[in-house]
């Protein structure tokens, strides 16, 4: 088959959908992987064909303005409506279009908007999802609203709030479908759903349809192996704790750096940290013989040598947590939209992880409590042994595979 795949959003929202773009290749079909041009190295990189969206999504989350309209600032995202975001989503959807035109089946994201053209061959469209929070469930409200005290008899209603962007949207959306001469009133259609979930992590809520499945995480192996010096760093001394924050721009009321350099001397244990794109300012660290300041390393190979993590929610990253075996604290950026805090609430109530604390509330004082309880706290360790072990049994990528075949054979 000839398979489009498309998606936006930061890396955690790329990768997955490269490594399961890269094994259906591996199957034999024509998999073509469309998304922000400043992935393009990264897609590639997974032997597959990649279709560039003029857009660089972290520039704008970089930019002075980009930040505010993170924070939800309602000015910002209003100035900015006509000058990037409209733009910007005609744009995408005009290139994702066109792609899914040609081919045979279409995997898609739902932030790409793409249900905005799926009534068009709804038979050759699969939702795809590393995130449950568009089927509506009684079981859990949407974890995009994670930090919000939904009570549980609206749980349901909840997901209706995330499937609200193609009304609000309905400007750039109806430029983009009139351009290609579709109708401009339209009805989302009802398409298949598969999921790189983990159900011996989240269940899979009874009431969704018989259908509808975790099949367990997209993992993949990264050809990139860690660094001598971040080798050297491992085999030292015992395994260091690690820290990183993803993606994400942010900012902390508390100083981080000096918070880091507290926890090795107060627990005398070493860290690892990752700068990614979050963490600009490491100059008092990279000074500190006991902490390895990072720009990147495959977390797959990384995760596994480190004692714990302390990271930013990301399901991506929690799941190479919970691959590797390690206990972990998750502090949100994205907080109180967002799904981060959800992933700390379910490793929490697990026994895999500590409590989440989001780091626009993190004091010293939380901090050295939290780390406390993640570095002596046995159970953890326990636990997140027999989390590997069933996470280990599953076989995401095959089960999903299976899916998609069986999907397009019909």
């Amino acid at each position: 088959m000839n398979i489009a795949i498309l998606t936006l959003g930061t890396r955690g929202d790329i990768q997955p959908y490269a490594v399961l773009g890269q094994a259906l290749q591996q199957r034999g079909h024509k998999v073509t992987l469309s998304t922000a041009k400043n992935f393009r190295e990264l897609v590639l990189s997974y032997g597959i064909e990649f279709v560039p969206v003029e857009a660089d999504f972290q520039a704008i989350l970089d930019s002075d303005e980009g930040k505010k309209m993170m924070k939800g600032n309602p000015f910002a995202i209003r100035r900015n409506l006509h000058t990037w975001i409209y733009p910007l989503i005609t744009n995408s959807l005009t290139v994702f279009y066109k792609l899914a035109l040609e081919s045979d089946l279409v995997l898609y994201h739902v932030k790409t908007l793409a249900d905005s053209f799926a009534d068009q061959f709804p038979h050759k469209m699969i939702k795809a999802s590393v995130l449950p929070i568009v089927e509506p469930t009684n079981a859990f409200a949407n974890p995009a609203f994670s930090g919000l005290p939904i009570p549980k008899f609206l749980y349901k209603l909840s997901y209706s709030l995330s499937n609200l962007s193609i009304g609000l949207l309905s400007k750039p959306i109806g430029a983009f479908r009139a351009s290609f001469d579709l109708p401009k009133k339209f009805k989302i259609p009802i398409v298949r759903n598969i999921y790189g979930m983990s159900p011996s992590f989240l269940p899979v809520p009874v009431d969704y349809p018989n259908q509808d499945a975790f099949n367990g995480f997209w993992f993949g192996q990264s050809k990139e192996e860690l660094s001598d010096q971040i080798l050297q760093f491992l085999n030292a001394e015992n395994p260091p704790l690690l820290l990183t924050f993803g993606s994400m721009p942010f900012k902390s009321k508390m100083d981080l750096q000096s918070a880091i350099i507290t926890i090795t001397e107060q627990f005398k244990v070493r860290m690892i940290v990752v700068k990614g794109w979050g963490l600009q300012e490491t100059t008092k660290l990279e000074q500190n013989p006991n902490i390895l300041v990072i720009n990147s390393a495959p977390y797959e190979k990384l995760f596994p040598r480190v004692k714990a993590v302390i990271h930013h929610g990301g399901i991506g990253t929690t799941a190479e947590c919970l691959r590797a075996g390690v206990p972990f604290m998750i502090c949100p950026i994205l907080h109180p939209i967002g799904d981060q805090q959800f992933w700390g609430k379910v490793g929490f109530n697990k026994g895999l992880a500590v409590k989440p604390i989001p780091i626009s509330k993190l004091t010293l004082e939380k901090f050295v409590s939290s780390i406390k309880e993640l570095l002596t706290n046995e159970d953890l360790y326990i636990k997140a042994a027999e989390m590997k072990t069933q996470i280990d049994a599953e076989d995401g990528i095959m089960m999903t595979i299976q899916q998609i075949e069986e999907f397009g054979s019909q």
